[in-house]
Order: structure tokens, then sequence, then C-alpha cells
């Protein structure tokens, strides 16, 4: 298949139109419009400070459903031990400049540029993306960052400076989007780290299926906060 150009109208080509490699479509911008339309159809960007922006919809996806999750008995320690604070949306400019510069130290690039964090900061303002916060005497420690829109949370970047700091952040928020209902959580791309919590592989189909049902729910926009208590987990 041909990597498609896009034009300035809000417009994408069907996902099962991508490279093997999952690479659907290249140009645009990264308005919140463009980036929203872009999730509700299993598509997002992904690229690095050298490139144009690239929009990506990979066969198969990881994704998680929050009654799946799976926590280590060493993680339900941590949990319980209450070792760090979580809270949502209280620093999203901290948590995805920490995600970005935490990534570039340790791979030598990052796709979080400063234009991604410029389009995610204000998406964060319109209420679509969100933040989790881990810390420890007061310092942030890890966390995550993502965009939520219907029953769907769309897992963006995760860091941490302190053992088990943002794997106990996505914990808390997995139990707490099973309380409000969400029906599924985007990994994007599979990692063990993010297997070993439940998440799967399936096809991109299966996934679209499962993501247009979760869409049918109202967004829950504007600042979340954390219900869930360590014992609840």
């Amino acid at each position: 298949m041909p990597v498609f150009r896009l034009p300035d109208e809000l417009i994408f080509p069907p996902p099962d139109y991508a490279e093997k490699d999952g690479l659907l479509a290249v140009g645009g911008d990264l308005s919140e419009e463009r980036i929203l339309l872009a999730y509700s159809l299993g598509i997002f960007p992904w690229y690095s400070e050298d490139s144009p922006i690239l929009w990506w919809s990979p066969d198969p996806r990881l994704a998680l459903i929050p009654e799946e999750l799976k926590i280590s008995r060493s993680l339900k320690q941590a949990i319980n031990k209450g070792i760090y604070e979580i809270t949502f949306d209280s620093a999203f400019d901290e948590v995805i400049r920490n995600c970005a510069e935490v990534h570039e130290k340790k791979h030598g690039s990052t796709w979080i540029t400063e234009e991604m964090i410029s389009a995610y900061i204000n998406l964060h303002k319109s209420g679509f993306a969100h933040s989790v916060e881990s810390r420890l005497d007061g310092e942030l420690a890890g966390g995550l960052y993502g965009v939520s829109l219907g029953g769907v949370f769309f897992g963006e970047s995760m860091f941490s400076k302190k053992t088990d700091a943002s794997k106990v952040a996505f914990a808390r928020l997995v139990r707490q989007l099973k309380k409000w209902g969400f029906k599924l959580i985007d990994c994007q791309v599979t990692t063990g780290h993010l297997m070993s919590f439940g998440a799967k592989e399936m096809p991109r189909s299966e996934f679209i299926a499962l993501l247009k049902r979760a869409l049918k729910m109202p967004t829950k926009k504007g600042k979340w906060i954390l219900e869930v208590n360590p014992e609840d987990i």
C-alpha cells in the first residue's frame, strides 16, 4: 500500500491501508481536531524531530481491557505500602516533559518533540489529555499521560525515576478507569512491560471494533480526580 500524504482537509485514509509496519500517512498538523479524529479512527502520530508528522495504525495492536489487569505480588505490596502518592492531572506539563527527557536519555532520541508537547498540553487544557503523577516525599518520581475519548484511554508514554513509580501510577489508573466503566486502554506498540500488566496483541480489525463500541460512551472531559484507594487494588 502507498503511504498517503494528508491534505489540509481533516480526513484520514482507512487504517486498513497502512503499510505492514503500521505507517499510514504523512503530513497534516497536530491540531486538536486532527489528533482527536485520528484517535477515534485507531490512528496516532509518532515521528522524530527530523521527520515530517507520521501517522500510524499498527496490526496487531496492543491493548488492555481494564478488567484483565494483572498486578504482580511485589507491585501489590508496593501499592499497599503507600510509598507513592498518586494524583491525576496535577502536573501534566511536568509529566510529559519528563517522559520526553527520560526517553531521550535512554534511547538517544524521542518522538515527544516540542511540537508534540505543545499539542498535548493544548489537549490537556481542553480536557482531553490527562496525566497521572507518582510522588515520593512530594517530588515527582514517575507518571504517565494519554488521551481520553468515550470509554477509551489512549496511553502515550510513561516515565519512572524511582522503582515501581510508574507501575503504581498505571495500576491505580487502570483500576480507576474500570470504576468509571472504561472499556479499552490503547497501548499502541507492543512491549513486554505492558504485556506483564495483561495487555495483549489483537488484530487491528478487532481493536477498531472494540474502539467503535467504546466511543459510544460520553467522554469524561476536564480534570480527573482519583477515587480508587490502594486497598481497592
